[in-house]
């Protein structure tokens, strides 16, 4: 019982470390979102400015942060994503074996089952997503550029790699901005490839347990059958995403203009 109760305390603690411990871990000045997307936008006119396709350092220094940034978030999520995986089956097993125990306490084991299942899937999109932005943190920091309404001479940057963008230009900035976002579709792309395998060999070890378990035990089949399904129709929804990101970043310019743009 104490190890189903120190996972429930970890389970709620990891999401308000998901939250607070990235900007101090990652070792950044700002205090907010505005505040990073306002150094970002300067940081970027200069790089943008300077035409070449080395980043300055103020622009490297921002990159680092951002990657240290995901790779915190990523780890804390991915601890959570085990911390609930193992919650889940335990609550799960739990329910299969509740055969003497009443409705409401059956009925609160898949409550239970069942809200941890769908958050320990949120993790693991969270942890795709965050792997994604530490692989390429350049290219997860440009929604900035897009954020509120910026001014002079960022806004003037902005509007010439759009129109580089449109134009087909390739000066050394925007050949480095292009590379590194279809990098970012590319890892996505490998990541999701990972994970749909993943999905699909723990739906096999799922409907193999499924078959050799004998059928008076009908409550254990009717959870392995649950599980079975989703394990199955999960890895069709990421090898989407696959599919998605492989072919933005087998052309990434018009994606990236729409992005700068707004619309998407």
């Amino acid at each position: 019982m104490w190890k189903r109760t120190l996972l429930i305390v970890l389970a709620v603690l990891l999401p308000v470390a998901f939250v607070v411990a990235p900007p101090l871990v990652a070792g950044g000045r700002f205090t907010g979102e505005r505040e990073l997307a306002g150094a970002f936008g300067s940081a970027f006119t200069g790089y943008w400015r300077s035409g070449g396709g080395t980043f300055t350092p103020e622009l490297r220094e921002l990159i680092d942060y951002w990657m240290r940034y995901h790779l915190v978030k990523a780890v804390t999520a991915g601890i959570l994503l085990v911390v609930l995986t193992v919650l889940g089956v335990r609550l799960w097993g739990a329910f299969a074996r509740a055969g003497r125990l009443g409705p409401a306490r059956r009925a609160a084991l898949a409550a239970g089952g069942t809200f941890v299942t769908v958050f320990a899937l949120f993790s693991l999109g969270l942890v795709m997503a965050n792997v994604q932005g530490m692989i390429a943190p350049f290219a997860s920091l440009l929604p900035l550029l897009t954020d509120g309404s910026p001014g002079g001479p960022e806004a003037a940057a902005l509007e010439q790699v759009r129109q580089g963008l449109a134009a087909g230009s390739a000066s050394p900035a925007l050949t480095v901005l292009i590379e590194d976002f279809a990098r970012y579709h590319v890892a996505m792309a490998v990541i999701a490839a990972v994970v749909a395998a993943g999905l699909a060999a723990g739906g096999v070890l799922l409907w193999r347990r499924f078959a050799a378990t004998p059928r008076p035990d009908r409550r254990t089949r009717r959870v392995l059958a649950s599980s079975g399904v989703l394990a199955s129709l999960l890895p069709l929804l990421v090898a989407v995403i696959a599919v998605a990101n492989t072919t933005t970043a087998a052309d990434p310019a018009p994606a990236l203009l729409a992005l700068l743009q707004g619309g998407w």
